[in-house]
């Protein structure tokens, strides 16, 4: 048991790990089924890449203002709320029918992990003022994330091999039942409401600019940039982010502190989260794609690669709390990022005919490491960069870029992977073959084409899955950059205290 445990409440700790871990594992459940999802529901590219964001993005879009309703009624009853709700959308994602109703549990379930994320941070990090303490603890909290990670794709390996793949949902209803009474039982409830408000303006436009940029980005492809739907989709997530910054600096208590992004510790920390997280989880949908939908392997076998990335951390735990304490941020970060640049760069090297697990265990290993490097030392590094009292918005803040990052992965790479496919195939079918590329895209050709159009939309999509993961690649290295610039040691706290006044100034 690490010293941060001693000193912070075990009963606390323990259902905040729980809780975050059910808001993880909601998140890599449907990695390995996606290729079980499109066969099922006759999908296109775009829809299956909705299944992930439509999770992600009312967890991205709700979280800053969660975090201020944990600071106002208490951080507890978010918790116990969180995990039932996310109980609700699994139970719907297990009984859906088509593919809309598994959009609805999706979101339905990523509102409930849009109050577990930074509550469950806050709650922690308001238990350990030191901030040895709180980087210990952190870790633990890391580690549960990486852990769900594991548990997830293959449990729903497992189950949707030998059964149906809506069985992949049952897991996550019994862990959100169990959140919601563990935190009840066993969380030390913790507050802020001093000069904290719900704001109204800030969650709007920030709901309208996410939800349309999104929409924009998934759909441009299909629909085509110029259609006038995607122009005005983008034009408006422009309007609205703009009107988010205008409402957060005249709002008397925003539920984002704008001048947090004077840190460099705090922005880079922000950056990276987006990048890093956009880089991973678009890895992770390209390989779930080709191992799935285009070269046809069986959910578990799909999963087995993902499994893998987060079993590493099992093996860094011993040294991961100290490693936080005792290596500066800066040198964690990169440790993460370039080691899963690597991993990106490699995968995209392998022959999309390549299914061998041995083949992959090489780029994955790098990923679990690059993986849980960052996810921790960013955490950090975003928590300890301001005052105490601003941990909350912290946290929130830090898990919304993240969060949209993981959301933006799958939209952006499938867009460009499909594109690139589609682009790969002009003048290669005919008659029938080439109408189901207009109509459904070169995933309903590798699955339903003639044997020769099945060929080539197979060697179309190793083109675009290639480029996928590149851009991922690059994203990580971007990440990296950023981080070598403005990542200092110790300059987090003694920055805050000058520029940054409490939201209630």
């Amino acid at each position: 048991m690490t010293d941060a445990v001693k000193k912070l409440d075990v009963g606390t700790l323990v259902a905040c790990c729980l809780a975050v871990a059910a808001a993880q594992l909601c998140i890599t459940v449907p990695s390995p089924i996606n290729g079980e999802i499109q066969s099922a529901f006759g999908a296109s590219g775009s829809q299956v890449a909705w299944v992930t964001s439509a999770f992600i993005l009312p967890t991205a879009i709700l979280e800053l203002n969660f975090g201020v309703v944990g600071d106002l009624f208490g951080r507890k009853r978010l918790l116990v709320l969180g995990g039932f709700v996310l109980a609700t959308g699994e139970l719907l994602n297990a009984t859906s029918q088509n593919i809309t109703m598994l959009w609805i549990g999706q979101a339905l379930a990523g509102i409930g992990a849009a109050a577990l994320f930074p509550s469950s941070l806050a709650v922690i990090a308001a238990a350990t003022p030191e901030q040895k303490d709180r980087a210990k603890a952190v870790s633990t909290w890391a580690l549960s994330i990486s852990l769900a990670s594991a548990v997830g794709p293959l449990s729903s390996g497992i189950l949707a091999t030998a059964a149906d793949f809506r069985w992949a949902f049952v897991p996550p209803v019994v862990l959100g039942v169990v959140v919601g009474f563990a935190c009840w039982a066993l969380v030390t409830d913790s507050r802020a409401p001093e000069g904290r408000a719900l704001d109204w303006p800030g969650q709007i436009s920030i709901a309208v600019g996410l939800t349309a940029l999104l929409w924009g980005i998934i759909e441009g492809g299909d629909r085509g940039w110029s259609s006038p739907s995607i122009v005005f989709a983008l034009t408006l997530a422009a309007v609205a982010l703009v009107g988010f910054v205008l409402a957060e600096r005249r709002a008397a208590s925003p539920m984002f502190n704008l001048e947090l992004l004077r840190i460099p510790s705090f922005a880079a920390a922000a950056v990276v989260a987006l990048t890093g997280m956009f880089g991973f989880i678009g890895t992770a949908y390209c390989v779930s794609i080709r191992l799935g939908a285009v070269m046809h392997l069986s959910a578990l076998r799909a999963g087995l690669p993902f499994v893998i990335l987060q079993l590493i951390p099992l093996l860094l735990a011993p040294v991961l709390s100290r490693m936080l304490t005792r290596v500066e941020a800066r040198w964690l970060l990169m440790g993460g990022l370039l080691p899963m640049a690597a991993g990106q760069f490699w995968i995209a090297a392998l022959p999309i005919t390549t299914t061998s697990l041995a083949a992959f265990i090489g780029p994955v290993l790098l990923l679990g490491v690059g993986f849980i490097c960052v996810v921790s030392s960013l955490t950090s590094a975003a928590v300890n960069a301001v005052p105490i009292e601003m941990t909350g918005m912290a946290s929130g803040a830090t898990s919304l870029v993240r969060e949209f990052g993981q959301g933006l992965g799958p939209a952006v790479i499938s867009t460009i992977a499909m594109s690139a496919a589609s682009s790969a195939l002009v003048g290669k079918l005919s008659g029938s073959d080439a109408g189901m590329e207009a109509a459904a895209g070169p995933l309903a050709v590798v699955n339903a084409g003639s044997d020769s159009a099945r060929a080539a939309a197979q060697d179309a999509l190793a083109h675009g899955m290639a480029l996928g993961v590149v851009i991922c690649g690059c994203a990580s290295l971007l990440g990296a950059l950023v981080t070598l610039l403005l990542v200092r040691k110790n300059t987090g706290r003694a920055t805050a205290q000058a520029p940054v006044q409490p939201a209630s100034a």
